[in-house]
């Protein structure tokens, strides 16, 4: 049976394909997006009231032009641009358009954004609005909170300070319902520095050349950024010269390229230097200054035992204290120079592996000491100042860099001196008589005593044992006394020779301290300049010289009986 004409579906040409998809399509935008699909559209016109968007429906939509207003009051959308949009049905549908909403497509898509980065752990652009309590409230297309802890890795005291700023954070906790959000931004910078530092501990190793930023400064060095790692730049791997600290050579905030020194992956240790990406002075020091040179150099410290002068860039050179003058009568090296005093100075030595060159300024004269045996003879009386006491002697400036020794034993003849400070003091200009020159080892021995005769000497040589002299004592000793004989000449008159000396108590002296007496000289030894006295044979002498006088009286009284008798028995005879 034929089928209804009416029942039978008209066939279509083969060039009518296009125009029948056509109008498959534009029935298809008769039939509006469901409520809550967000659809993107284009804004194709853009006017003091709306904005007209192409949504891809027959008719076109129209968002209100309030929700592009921005709080300054400046509109942020122009033709052309592409935006999030949404049906409204909310308000009646102005005539010959849809009504869309732009700000709960917006809202929908940052929530959808907000639960894809909580999920997944991303980061999220946020800029800070203001400071509330607790911490601080951040805009991520919609208000979140962000504590106080989660500001930064360490505890931020102005929190004022972020107000304004666009910050990467982290989302902590999610309430879509609720409308709550929590977010972090220490998180997302714990994430970055792990990041980078992974990153820079692959790219790192020892020896490398890197480029960093000065972070932080202290005495001792500076900590350089190298992309997420800190290295330490050391004080003294800065320069080869002199650096007293850190900010004579880098700032916090500026880039610098450092040389890896030491490397410690596990324990995240990093040592830079800076000065070893330039040639060592001290490798060719020896060739720019060799010995005898002069030179030119800055005086940089001045310490107890000299001065150390820079020659250039990392290198210097020591004054010693005994190289800066012929004299020994400096006490410290600021008395002859001073910090940023430009000096001239010789070359004495160059230690090169040891970093050392020893200079000296007393070399820039001639040597007095070279002469010495020219100007002095042994003999001739010079005058000069007390430099300097010891216990064996005085030590006597004749003039600038010539010192002389006066020796203990040549301050006096006669008195027995147990320090110079008895005789002398320093400081005092006093005359001395040379009695050697030894230049070479750079010695002049002098004496005092020597400018009077010596009082031994004229003692011994008018007197001899068997003469009598007169002597006051002067102290007592356990074995006798000592008796002043002559100014500054002693001898001693031993317990033997002092009738009951031997018997006295040991408390009390054999003779009474201060009396005069007379003693007879018994023993003389002029090397030793020892005399040994007694006047025990003092009293021997005065017995023997009465006897020998008595003796005499009664052989004068015999011989005159003898006369007597021969005269009576003659007068007889006759």
């Amino acid at each position: 049976m034929a089928s209804n004409s009416e029942d039978r579906i008209p066939e279509i040409p083969a060039s009518d394909d296009h125009e029948y998809e056509q109008l498959i399509d534009d029935y298809s935008h008769f039939s509006p997006p469901a409520e809550g699909e967000i659809l993107q559209g284009h804004v194709l016109k853009v006017t003091e009231k709306e904005v007209i968007v192409d949504f891809g429906y027959k008719s076109e939509g129209l968002v209100p032009i309030e929700q592009f207003i921005q709080p300054d009051g400046k509109v942020h959308v122009q033709r052309g641009d592409v935006i999030d949009v949404m049906v409204d049905r909310s308000a009646p549908e102005p005539e010959g358009y849809i009504l869309l909403s732009h700000e709960k497509a917006a809202r929908i898509r940052v929530w959808e954004t907000l639960e894809k980065a909580h999920r997944e752990g991303l980061m999220v652009l946020g800029r800070v609005t203001g400071r509330i309590k607790g911490g601080l409230a951040v805009d991520v297309g919609v208000q979140a909170f962000m504590p106080g802890t989660q500001v930064d890795v360490r505890p931020v005291h102005n929190l004022d300070s972020f107000v304004g700023q666009d910050i990467p954070v982290k989302i902590l906790k999610l309430n879509r319902r609720r409308g709550n959000v929590v977010v972090s931004r220490k998180t997302a910078v714990e994430e970055e520095v792990n990041a980078r530092k992974a990153q820079a501990l692959e790219m790192l190793s020892e020896g490398a050349v890197v480029t960093g930023v000065v972070k932080n400064l202290t005495d001792y060095g500076a900590f350089v950024d190298l992309g997420g790692i800190d290295g330490l730049l050391h004080v003294s791997d800065m320069s080869y010269g002199r650096v007293s600290h850190p900010s004579e050579v880098v700032n916090v905030g500026d880039e610098i390229t450092v040389k890896v020194l030491k490397f410690d992956k596990e324990r995240e240790r990093i040592s830079l230097g800076m000065k070893q990406l330039a040639p060592d002075p001290w490798e060719s020091v020896q060739e720019r200054y060799p010995l005898q040179s002069r030179v030119i150099g800055r005086v940089v410290s001045v310490t107890d035992y000299g001065a150390f002068v820079e020659l250039e860039s990392g290198v210097e050179g020591l004054i010693h204290i005994s190289e800066m003058t012929w004299s020994r009568r400096m006490k410290h090296p600021s008395k002859v120079v001073k910090p940023g005093d430009q000096v001239e100075a010789v070359v004495l030595d160059v230690k090169p592996k040891e970093r050392r060159i020893s200079l000296g300024i007393k070399q820039l004269e001639a040597d007095p000491w070279t002469t010495v045996a020219d100007r002095y003879s042994i003999g001739s009386v010079v005058e000069g100042r007390v430099r300097k006491l010891t216990d064996f002697g005085a030590f006597i400036e004749i003039e600038e860099g010539i010192d002389g020794l006066v020796h203990i034993s040549d301050l006096s003849w006669t008195k027995r001196v147990k320090h110079p400070s008895e005789l002398l003091k320093k400081g005092q200009v006093v005359q001395a008589v040379i009695l050697n020159i030894d230049a070479p080892n750079r010695r002049l021995s002098l004496g005092i005593k020597q400018l009077q005769p010596d009082a031994w000497e004229t003692f011994f040589r008018s007197h001899q044992v068997g003469d009598t002299v007169r002597g006051r004592v002067c102290r007592a000793a356990n074995f006798g006394v000592f008796v002043e004989i002559a100014p500054g000449v002693e001898g001693l008159c031993h317990n033997s020779e002092i009738p009951g000396g031997q018997d006295r108590k040991r408390e009390e002296p054999p003779l009474p301290i201060g009396e005069e007496f007379d003693f007879k000289i018994i023993k003389m030894n002029e090397a030793e300049k020892k005399i040994g006295l007694s006047i025990r044979a003092v009293a021997d002498d005065e017995e023997r010289t009465r006897l020998e006088d008595y003796q005499r009286q009664a052989a004068a009284a015999t011989m005159t009986i003898e006369e007597a008798i021969h005269l009576k028995g003659q007068g007889e005879s006759r």
